[in-house]
């Protein structure tokens, strides 16, 4: 039985468990929440809108890579209050989201946002988004290190869970920047 803040979303679905990274390839297994990890890597968006799913679809890039054992993966879906909890058990905390910022698609930036403010203005639509749920975080503690990785798109798709060829592009950009913040010095 997954733990409350694993019940089905706002789309009818549970969200994907965390998965220690040490499991090699998509095994599908689920990890239990003693399990030793340190870092969450927390991919948002909907597939069901190509592009924007793209943080879902760097988490399942990384079913098959080789993470440090102290690092977990979540498929966050389309957020949620529920994902709170998660700001008291990781640090740090690397976000991956789609963003509409008017930059060509498929840009990646890496940010280190401290406050909600410090999110871009057009992070693309969720049930609620990154910066809310920093706000509503911030209000029942210190929060962990924060990185938010965007991929800019240029548009929302509807009816598509395929990701148009500049933003596919991007995820192998996405991963070696995820690899500089969780294991430096490691080679893929």
């Amino acid at each position: 039985m997954l733990p409350a803040r694993f019940a089905p979303g706002a789309l009818g679905r549970a969200l994907e468990p965390i998965r220690p990274s040490t499991a090699p390839g998509p095994s599908g297994l689920i990890a239990s929440m003693t399990s030793p990890a340190q870092s969450l890597i927390l991919g948002v968006g909907n597939l069901l809108m190509g592009d924007e799913g793209v943080g879902v679809h760097i988490i399942r890039a990384l079913e098959n890579e080789r993470l440090p054992p102290t690092v977990t993966t979540l498929d966050g879906g389309t957020g949620g209050f529920h994902l709170l909890s998660l700001f008291e058990e990781f640090d740090p905390i690397i976000m991956i989201d789609a963003t509409m910022d008017g930059a060509p698609a498929g840009t990646v930036r890496v940010l280190q946002p401290r406050f909600a403010s410090d999110f871009p203005r057009t992070l693309s639509a969720h049930d609620i988004g990154l910066r809310d749920l920093l706000e509503s975080a911030s209000i029942l503690g210190p929060l962990p290190t924060l990185y938010l990785i965007t991929v800019s798109i240029d548009r929302l798709q509807s009816m598509s869970m395929e990701l148009s060829e500049p933003v596919g592009k991007a995820i192998p950009e996405v991963l070696r920047r995820l690899y500089e913040i969780v294991a430096p010095g490691l080679t893929r």
